[in-house]
């Protein structure tokens, strides 16, 4: 979850009342969030001559992006203790009825295609709100907009600049302007350059780099405003004394394009001259022929069931009960005159979060409060947990290798590229492991497509141990499949590993295997040649394994009824000494890997 800072003295005086830290910690709690930290008893730097004022450290759910600055917490902890009402969100136009105009070019389809905006016309600033205002773009950037891969945020001095606006995408060399904070003039091509070893704007480089146009926003006369999604431009850069925000925000998805835009104008419209109104601006796109004002700021409706809220909390409220609770979570609820069991609720720009009547159902036991509710089991929600049947059969193989004295492990799913196939003498072919597409280390490339690397991994780290160690793990690797809608698929292993100085344990890890399949009631053949009328079995052949010492291994084949012949569900044997010393282990190992879904 995020966590937020604010200022202790500030918080208090916007909310009109002194707590302890333990009364702030129980509003927080009652509230849905969390105070991790209240730095009013630790020793703080002094700056500039005065120490640090003392700051409080708030946790924030991650759906909640209307708390991610201090005008979020102070004005949904405010409505909550019935101190303020819930705003009414206006988007309006400017005193001469024509709003700014933000035209998209169709170039910008090749790299980002999606755009919006707003302007916060006669805002406010103070140091402690224009600090507040950047960090709400930072947070928003860091979390919802995936680092700024889906959304990204350009805040302007309208004053500085001339509509209407365009948004185009243009060659690198074509692009020129000073960035923002610098001195010097650069291209597109140049500011990458320039910016590669930056360690804040050095991770963004990637998100446009390869493309051969990016994106940027331009004024009347051809200035450059923004480079989307890298860097603002010097020439328009905000400051204190800014009075007129100009905002563009472009995306690659729309759903998030139009909540970071709401939260950000909702937050800060609160500093306007006229409190909680926007000026609209017109999006036009002339080559698909659309044209809207943004942002959008009237409230969602939808409806919920009484009777349903009330048998989820175990709770009697009646409508108007109901109604009032839900004002506390900044919404506007009526009941419907035509049905009692009806509430009609206007969901606020601010709470993108509310998609079901579930979600207004854990506002009502917020409002209400948790440690107030009825302690008995609930009409609807309450339900009896079973665990899948995958997770239950895996537990009953966890169960008899444990039995068998074997100690089980837990290692990362994610690995290396090299660990998961040159280390085990395989071939990559492109078309079986899930790849990362921006790694932060060279040990969390891919998604593991066996359990032997991290068995293997974890016997190198536990060298120091006595021997012979003796683990297994039973977990998903994950397969891509293409024909699927997340293209990937999980797939639930068991995989054991023994390491000895006597020998290479090769009978331990069939004696192991033997365990387990006899408990699944499979029956064991040894066949190198055809199985005739085999129903349930398995069976060892006699092909190749460039993991395993050649002679010394085995496919483990499944017979079942109504299949066309045998699958091959695993493997087991010696490993090669190449494997070994990649991995850097000094002593024989011999492994065995099952897939356990075909038992289901």
């Amino acid at each position: 979850m995020p966590t937020i800072t604010v200022d202790k003295a500030a918080l208090f005086e916007a909310l009109q009342q002194e707590y302890t830290t333990e009364e702030f910690d129980e509003l927080c709690f009652d509230f849905g969030i969390e105070l991790d930290e209240d730095t009013s008893n630790d020793e703080r730097p002094i700056v500039n001559g005065k120490q640090e004022p003392a700051q409080l450290k708030i946790e924030i759910p991650a759906n909640r992006y209307d708390m991610l600055c201090f005008e979020g917490i102070q004005l949904m902890l405010n409505i909550f203790n019935l101190k303020a009402t819930s705003p009414e969100y206006k988007a309006i136009s400017p005193p001469n009825g024509k709003p700014e105009v933000l035209t998209c070019h169709k170039s910008t389809e090749q790299v980002r295609p999606l755009l919006s905006g707003a302007i916060l016309r006669n805002i406010t600033f103070t140091q402690e709100r224009y600090e507040s205002f950047i960090a709400l773009q930072d947070k928003l950037h860091q979390n919802l907009a995936r680092q700024r891969t889906l959304v990204s945020i350009g805040t302007h001095d309208l004053d500085t600049i001339q509509g209407p606006f365009t948004y185009e995408a243009l060659p690198p060399k074509d692009i020129k302007f000073i960035p923002l904070n610098q001195t010097k003039s650069m291209n597109g091509a140049e500011l990458m350059e320039f910016y590669k070893n930056d360690r804040h704007l050095g991770r963004y480089l990637h998100i446009i780099r390869d493309s051969p146009v990016y994106p940027v926003i331009l004024d009347a006369n051809r200035t450059v405003c923004s480079m989307p999604p890298i860097i603002n431009s010097e020439h328009t850069k905000i400051k204190v004394t800014t009075r007129n925000v100009f905002i563009d925000i472009t995306a690659t998805d729309r759903t998030k394009l139009e909540i970071v835009n709401q939260i950000l104008v909702c937050m800060f419209s609160q500093y306007t001259s006229t409190p909680f109104t926007v000026e609209h601006i017109q999006i036009h796109s002339p080559h698909n022929n659309q044209t809207r004002l943004a942002p959008d700021l009237q409230p969602r409706q939808t409806t919920a069931s009484l009777s349903y809220l009330n048998a989820c909390c175990g709770l009697s409220l009646s409508p108007d009960e109901a109604c009032k609770l839900l004002t506390r979570m900044s919404y506007t609820a009526h009941h419907s005159p035509k049905n009692p069991d009806t509430i009609n609720v206007n969901i606020p720009p601010t709470r993108a979060d509310v998609l079901h009547q579930a979600d207004i159902m854990e506002d009502i036991a917020i409002a209400y409060g948790y440690n107030n509710l009825p302690r008995h089991f609930p009409k609807v929600s309450g339900t009896i947990a079973q665990p899948l049947p995958i997770n239950k059969l895996s537990d009953i193989v966890r169960i008899e290798a444990a039995m068998a004295g074997w100690s089980e492990v837990m290692p990362l799913i994610l690995c290396s590229h090299d660990e998961n196939f040159s280390y085990l003498n395989r071939r990559d072919d492109g078309t079986t492991a899930v790849r990362l597409a921006n790694p932060k280390t060279a040990e969390y490339q891919v998604v593991r497509t066996s359990l032997l690397p991290g068995l293997l991994k974890t016997l190198k780290e536990n060298k120091h141990h006595a021997l012979p160690v003796k683990i297994f793990e039973v977990a998903d690797v994950v397969f891509k499949a293409p024909e699927l809608e997340r293209k990937a698929r999980n797939e639930r292993h068991f995989a054991a590993a023994f390491c000895g100085k006597q020998g290479s344990g090769f009978e331990v890890v069939h004696g192991l295997l033997d365990r387990i399949m006899l408990m699944l009631k499979a029956a064991f053949t040894v066949n190198e040649g055809d199985i005739a009328g085999e129903k349930v079995g398995r069976r060892r052949g006699r092909r190749r394994h460039p993991m395993f010492f050649e002679g010394h291994a085995a496919e483990i084949h499944l017979d079942m009824p109504g299949r066309k012949g045998d699958e091959v569900i695993g493997t087991f044997g010696i490993l090669h000494p190449t494997v070994l010393e990649k991995f850097e282990l000094r002593y024989p190992i011999s492994v065995v890997e099952i897939n356990v879904e075909v038992f289901l």
